[in-house]
């Protein structure tokens, strides 16, 4: 009976153990779902932890998981409240949570805990909010944009407590900040700039727009340093657009307006920069990716194709990120700038690439389906070689189709790699591949699965997951490489969305997201996959091997930075795991022999590879400091050295940076030939039709001055040499006009007579053509038309619907740069883009203007689209033409009698408002306007009051600051028949302004010929003087003595110009004006003038030269050239002093009959371009001025040093303008200092200068720092008197046009210069009292209120002082005292959006010019006139086709043009007019 017993308790045992034995081991993975309800979102590990956080996105809460995903807790941090997670990728326990409404939270120990902390501001979008320091977890950066309606402003706020305080405002105006220390390879060199040091892009210092961002650094928060680095030829960058960390570097790119080519600067300390080279390749916004690097080189991918089906060229660079070499061409991308391209993570060397194989295919049809194939590098990317499945060619689908979240194909698993894709010849669809294994790290593969799979790694390799990529019940795992798989099956089927692990896939847990039903059925899990249990022991030192990370073709380790690297990993087929979690493998290096490849170019030295591989002197030699003394050689570089970081063994190997023997030649700088040089072209033809410089911009590479031009022959040439030597492009092809970009110096097309378009993109230095919709309109029309910033969007108006000769002019446009085309609108005369940086929503605006009901015997109306006229608004009917300038869309229009015309203004181009004249300007039928200017925030219109043939003139009146409402500001100014006007605004100095007056306007009126006399304007128009005669008289000249009003000086203005693109002064040289006129009381004949420059901005004029010559401005004002008028000559002058003194150099040995002389439109060149006859052939003439020995050397330039420092210490000084007769240096209410060269400096300017350096300070206001206010004028006394019988504007109306406004002032008559920013003194548009705003009573009570106490002192105190006061009040009384603040934002102050150097309001003058037929239509522009005029402007070919709305030479917009570009605006100076065409 015991036995028995005993026998059933040990039977009972047993039973219990083996029914114990799952408990302990298990042969499959532990499952545990948990359901969300919606799609989780932000899914991530905090490093080296199974703590897991994921965000709902529908109820914006967040949850964390402590064990790897198996359970999950909802936190109760921001429910309903977060808009993001952000995850410190420099420390595992610190995480921030960004909410929606200015309440965040940040935890320091993995979110057990978090701590709440409040900023104001909504986080940004473009880039993360959050921007952590690599070694200190308190330092952080949050980037805000604060929002007012549409309008946003960018703000970064920092703390170093770790938000334990409120964090602080870090500065004004900027736009991104990182840390220095943003990567824990990065340093400065110094530990406090480490622990301190902020990089920022920062608005700039007087215009907001992108290509004036700044880059400034500081170690104190910004708040006493501010340092702007030198990035590039000893001064500083403008434009820059993004900055980044990467790896050991900080990279920089910038972009100039007029250039989609970026400058891409590094620097490895922050103090000293390079701007990196890419050979033939440029970089362009939206067109590169800086793709994974390494330690000691960056690897960027540039897109060489159309962004419609991009492929792009693969680069690496040397060791400081400087000089980029190709690897590999038609790399593969997608349309957003993601490349096929992964390094093999933990493995120095190996990189996997997807190229096209059929690139030419794809480059010329961009619809054409693409061809990829993979390859792999094992040595850097030197060399490539396919992917291989025993003999056949594999092929994987990779980032640019990515599945999978984290890396494509591997983990840092030693050398275990997979990918989804197909073997033959090309990848084929994802759908059709399987899934593929590698485990000696991708030199040779297999088939693990059929049909596509989402895997991931575990274990360092010794687990492998996959779940196919549809719909599945089976979770699948390898536990030996891939080679065999076992499953497990789940209940139900799964549709997965995305399986991962750990970082550093140590782990034997898994996270696979995924969803199961369909439709409204369909709910989603975070489902747990854990081989914790798995049936298998841990592995022992047997179970590994010593794997080597690269082999060769025989299988022998090979070598890359100087090492061998192998891994100790487990051996495939152990039945073990390696159970080291959160233990990286760590490679064991072995330093081999030095070979070629372990050495580099040495930059420093000058020296840079060229494409023969060879490292070749392009730059200076730094020799040694006792080199070249009493001997002709000197020990240098070899121009190699070994890469940093490389470990390689010199002894025994190679050993290529030893010192050579070099000569002294190597180290002495060319030397200037002391001479100017001369290149003369002749050219078959009767005349230059039309010439276009297409510049180079600050971001661009190279150093070509590339000028194309078109003969009367139709024949194209092209110099990139600016005249030095030509070349005949398209030889057998006629060109029947060239439309260079308006907006992009380095684009150009040419129109052929048939569909065939011809194009350039990088300054025709390479061509490709597509094809057009319809043959180009011979009507005069403009054929292309531009967008500001989308480089391949084009509208086209073209001829179709045809019924023989009779044709329509239909407008279409193309988003992908001509291969695909989508109607506009049919019988149109003009369709524009209107879009702006700061005009919200016109990224596709298009105004266009067609015939009603598409009969082009119907007048015109004006129609807006943004959605390419699916839906279209008309805005205006009866149209004459509308142009557009600066901020401001004008239109012109016939009112409903059809007698007279009126203009209408936009600022959105959606709402048109009717102008406003002043009620005394009477103008019983208004004919013609001219647009002049909107350069200053107001639009200054030339109205036509008499519009005989011979005796034109008329007033100019000046805007507010939406354009509607007009005060008159000088009567009487010239104007000729085709609608140009004696005006001309200064460029580069604001407020300065030329006219021409009939000085006889009865006479005039009676039929007698005009008097004129030339006027300035120092504040915008609000007051105009005569021009002072030069102090001293030449001695064969005899000039008038006397007052000013019988004796001053006159200058010819636009009307009198044969080429009307030629302006008095240049944006470059600052201050400065040449022109042709006279000293006498009248204006008298071009044939008795001589030439006159001022250098003060018209305050003192010298006389310049005897007779009529032709100007031009080099080298930013440094050089200056005359020549003379269309008389033969065989000389011009030139001057290297600002005109002080001159010299001649004869040219030519034959005389020249010069029609004009040019050089690149910003004027910073240092050659000419003469455009003439010699013995009746065309011809062009080079003037080279760089072999003058004063213009050798580049000028020394500091622009973070003072005033005083730069004037004593360098070759510039900061020269202040000043109005005349006024010595406090103000003008606009400010004193402005700019960099000026000094005359005695004997060097050149270089690269285009920022010519304002500062504001220095606010001026107290003066009665010439204000105007006439709406129904005001002024007085003979220069007062303000408001015109009898009108009433005085209702100052409520402010409260209207402003809704946030509390309280306002009353009128007083005047009102602020716009631009102008003068405060205290005689602030004569403020009134004493202000009132409330309707609906804000009460909180202006409070504000303004008084208590007894402070009644009492209010009444008693002020009487005792009234009697001394009254006097001083009655001696300066003007009117009344004013305060009166304007809704239309009048005074602000300058640098703003609209400031005069922005490079869309730099044009002199835009005509804007409307025929009204009167009783009997009377056409005040004859067409036939104006069509010879636009052949010499070279807008328009002889052949009809045209009708562009661009210029050239200085002659192309000296003004600065769109970017300091060879063209000016759509807008400037077109003639509106029923039988006018769009022309210059």
């Amino acid at each position: 009976m015991a036995i028995h017993s005993r026998a059933v308790l040990l039977l009972a045992f047993l039973l219990s153990l083996l029914l114990a034995a799952p408990a302990l081991a298990d042969s499959s993975p532990v499952i545990k779902q948990t359901s969300f309800p919606d799609l989780p979102s932000g899914l991530s590990y905090f490093d080296d932890s199974n703590v897991v956080l994921v965000t709902d996105p529908s109820s914006q809460t967040l949850w964390r998981s402590a064990d790897a995903g198996t359970t999950w807790d909802k936190l109760d941090v921001g429910q309903g409240k977060i808009f993001s997670v952000l995850k410190n990728p420099n420390n595992n326990q610190v995480a921030v949570v960004i909410g929606v409404k200015g309440t965040h939270w940040i935890t320091t120990n993995q979110g057990k805990d978090w701590k709440e902390w409040k900023c104001d501001g909504t986080p940004i979008l473009a880039r993360p909010a959050i921007t952590f320091h690599a070694t200190d977890p308190k330092r952080m950066l949050y980037l805000t944009a604060h929002c007012d309606g549409l309008t946003c402003e960018e703000r970064v706020y920092y703390t170093t407590d770790g938000f334990d305080s409120e964090p602080k405002k870090l500065l004004d105006g900027s736009v991104s900040c990182i840390w220095a220390k943003s990567t824990d390879r990065f340093t400065t060199g110094d530990s406090k700039s480490d622990e301190n040091q902020i990089l920022c892009i920062v608005k700039g210092s007087f215009n907001p727009f992108a290509t004036n961002y700044r880059l400034i650094s500081s170690t104190d928060f910004f708040r006493s340093e501010e340092v702007e680095p030198v990035m590039h030829e000893g001064r500083a960058v403008t434009g820059i657009m993004n900055i980044a960390a990467v790896k050991s570097y900080i990279v920089a790119a910038a972009k100039s307006q007029g250039t989609t080519e970026l400058a891409l600067y590094v620097t490895d300390d922050t103090r000293t920069w390079h701007r990196a080279e890419f050979g033939e390749h440029k970089l362009e916004e939206d067109a590169y990716t800086i793709l994974e690097s390494t330690n000691y080189s960056m690897q960027v991918d540039v897109l060489t194709t159309k962004p419609s089906n991009p492929m792009g060229v693969l680069l690496t660079s040397n060791s400081n990120g400087t000089f980029f070499t190709r690897n590999l061409e038609h790399t593969n991308r997608n349309t957003r700038g993601f490349v096929d391209f992964e390094k093999i993570q933990n493995i120095q060397g190996i990189v996997m690439v997807n190229t096209v194989t059929n690139w030419e295919e794809v480059e010329q049809n961009w619809i054409a389906d693409k061809k990829v194939k993979t390859q792999i590098s094992f040595d850097d990317g030197r060399t490539f070689h396919p992917l291989k499945v025993d003999d056949d060619h594999l092929h994987l689908h990779s980032v640019t189709e990515q599945r999978n979240m984290g890396r494509i194909f591997s983990s840092p698993a030693p050398g275990i790699v997979m990918g989804v894709g197909n073997t033959g010849d090309y990848l084929r669809s994802r759908s059709e591949g399987d899934l593929y294994v590698s485990d000696d790290a991708g030199v040779t593969w297999s088939r693990a699965l059929k049909d596509p799979h989402l895997f991931e790694f575990g274990d360092q390799g010794a687990i492998l997951v996959a779940v196919e990529d549809g719909e599945s019940k089976k979770i699948k795992y390898s536990i030996n490489h891939g080679k065999d798989w076992d499953h497990y099956e789940m209940d139900d089927d799964i549709q997965p969305i995305a399986l991962t692990t750990v970082p550093d896939s140590t782990s034997r847990k898994f996270i696979l997201t995924a969803a199961k039903g369909r439709g409204s059925d369909r709910k989603y899990y975070i489902i747990s996959i854990s081989f914790v249990d798995y049936d298998l022991k841990e592995c022992g030192k047997s179970d590994f091997e010593d794997w080597y990370a690269r082999v060769d073709d025989e299988g022998k380790p090979t070598c890359i930075m100087g090492h061998k690297q192998s891994f100790r990993r487990r051996k495939r087929d152990s039945k073990c795991f390696v159970g080291q979690l959160f233990k990286d493998p760590v490679p064991e290096m072995e330093n081999c022999k030095c070979t070629d490849d372990d050495y580099e170019c040495d930059y420093e030295n000058g020296f840079t590879r060229r494409s023969d591989g060879d490292c070749k002197l392009t730059g200076p030699m730094k020799p040694p400091e006792d080199a070249c003394r009493g001997t002709d050689k000197f020990k240098g570089s070899s121009g190699y050295r070994l890469i940093p970081g490389n470990t390689c063994i010199k002894s025994g190997g190679v050993e290529k940076d030893k010192p050579i023997d070099r000569d002294c030649d190597d180290i002495k700088k060319p030397v200037a030939s002391g001479k100017i040089s001369s290149k003369t072209t002749k050219f078959p033809g009767n005349a230059f039709v039309e010439y276009y410089y297409l510049e180079r911009q600050d971001s661009d590479t190279g150093d070509d001055e590339t000028v194309i031009m078109r003969t009367n022959e139709r024949e194209v040439y092209i110099t990139h040499t600016q005249g030095k030597e030509w070349e005949q492009k398209y030889k057998d092809e006629e060109i029947i006009a060239i439309y260079p970009h308006r907006y992009l110096g380095g684009n150009v097309y040419l129109i052929t007579p048939s569909e065939k378009v011809h194009y350039s993109h990088d300054r025709a230095h390479s061509f490709h053509s597509f094809t057009a919709p319809d043959k180009p309109n011979q009507k005069g029309l403009q054929i292309l038309s531009f967008h500001p910033t989308e480089k391949e969007w084009l509208i086209w108006t073209g001829l179709g619907n045809c019924e023989g000769s009779d044709c329509e002019t239909i407008a279409r446009v193309s988003t992908k740069g001509g291969d695909e085309w989508t109607k506009l609108l049919g019988a149109v005369r003009k369709c524009q883009f209107v879009y702006r940086e700061d005009r919200s929503g016109s990224q596709k605006l298009v105004l266009c203007e067609q015939h009603q009901d598409e009969n082009p015997s119907n007048s015109l109306s004006l129609l807006s689209s943004d959605d390419w006229f699916e839906t279209k608004k008309e805005l205006k009917r009866d149209v004459i033409n509308f142009a557009t300038m600066s901020e401001f869309i004008v239109v012109a229009v016939r009112d409903a009698d059809q007698q007279t015309l009126q203009v209408d203004t936009s600022i959105d181009g959606r709402v048109f408002a009717d102008a406003k004249f002043p009620p005394n300007f009477k103008v019983p039928h208004q004919q013609a306007y001219t647009v002049l200017d909107s350069s200053t925030h107001a639009v200054f219109l030339h109205v036509t009051v008499n519009n005989v043939d011979g005796a034109e003139y008329g007033s100019i009146v000046k805007s507010n600051s939406n354009g509607t409402s007009y005060v008159l500001m000088v009567n009487e100014v010239n104007r000729n028949k085709d609608g140009y006007v004696d005006f001309e605004k200064m460029q580069g100095l604001e407020g300065v302004a030329v006219i021409n007056r009939v000085a006889n306007k009865k006479e005039v009126d009676e039929g007698m010929s005009k008097k004129l006399k030339t006027y300035m304007t120092h504040n915008d128009g609000a007051d105009w003087a005569l021009v002072k005669r030069p102090s001293s008289t030449p001695k064969d000249r005899k000039w008038c003595s006397g007052d000013i009003e019988s004796c001053s000086l006159h200058l010819h203005g636009y009307t009198e110009r044969k080429d009307p693109r030629d302006t008095f002064s240049s944006a470059s040289a600052v201050g400065m004006m040449i022109g042709t006129g006279n000293v006498g009381e009248y204006l008298t004949s071009k044939a008795d003038a001589d030439t006159f420059i001022t250098r003060d901005g018209g305050t003192e004029w010298r006389y310049a030269a005897p007779g009529t010559w032709m100007w031009e401005y080099g080298d930013q004002g440094s050089i200056i050239v005359l020549v003379k008028e269309e008389v033969p000559t065989k000389e011009v002058m030139y001057s290297l002093d600002e005109g002080v003194t001159w010299l001649s150099y004869q040219f030519s040995a034959e005389d020249m009959v010069v029609t004009d002389i040019t050089t690149i439109p910003s004027d910073a060149s240092r050659s000419f371009l003469l455009w003439g006859k010699i013995d009746g052939e065309l011809t062009s003439v080079n003037l080279d001025f760089s072999g003058l020995d004063e213009r050798s050397k580049q000028c020394r330039l500091d622009q973070n040093a003072s005033p005083d420092d730069m004037r004593s210490s360098q070759d510039y000084l900061a020269w202040a303008p000043s109005r005349p007769n006024h010595e406090d240096q103000c003008l606009f209410g400010h004193q402005a200092l700019y960099i000026r060269k000094k005359t005695s400096s004997d060097c050149y300017n270089g690269r285009d200068i920022q010519k304002l350096l500062r504001i220095q300070k606010n001026c107290t206001c003066e009665r010439h720092d204000f105007e006439c206010d709406y129904n005001y004028e002024k007085q003979s006394d220069g007062s303000c008197k408001l015109v009898e019988g009108l009433e005085a504007a209702d100052p409520k109306e402010q409260c209207k046009k402003n809704p946030k406004l509390k309280e306002y002032y009353g009128v007083t008559g005047y009102r602020k210069i716009p631009l102008d920013t003068c405060s205290g003194g005689k602030e004569m548009d403020y009134t004493p009292m202000s009132f409330p705003c309707p609906g804000f009573e009460e909180e202006y009570q409070k504000k303004h209120g008084i208590s007894g106490a402070g009644l009492f002192f209010a009444i008693v105190i002020p009487i005792a002082a009234a009697a001394g006061a009254g006097y001083w009040v009655w001696k300066n009384w003007e009117g009344k005292f004013g305060r009166i603040r304007l809704g239309d934002g009048l005074g602000t102050s300058s640098g703003g959006a609209l400031d005069r150097d922005a490079p869309w309001i730099r044009y002199p003058i835009l005509v804007l010019s409307g025929v009204v037929a009167l009783i009997a239509a009377v056409p005040m522009v004859v067409g036939t006139v104006w069509k010879a005029i636009s052949v010499r402007l070279g807008r328009r070919s002889r052949d009809g086709f045209g009708g562009r709305a661009y210029t050239s030479g200085a002659s192309f917009g000296r003004s600065g043009a769109a970017g300091r570009y060879a063209v000016v605006a759509d807008d400037e100076g077109e003639l509106l007019g029923e039988d006018s065409e769009e022309e210059i």
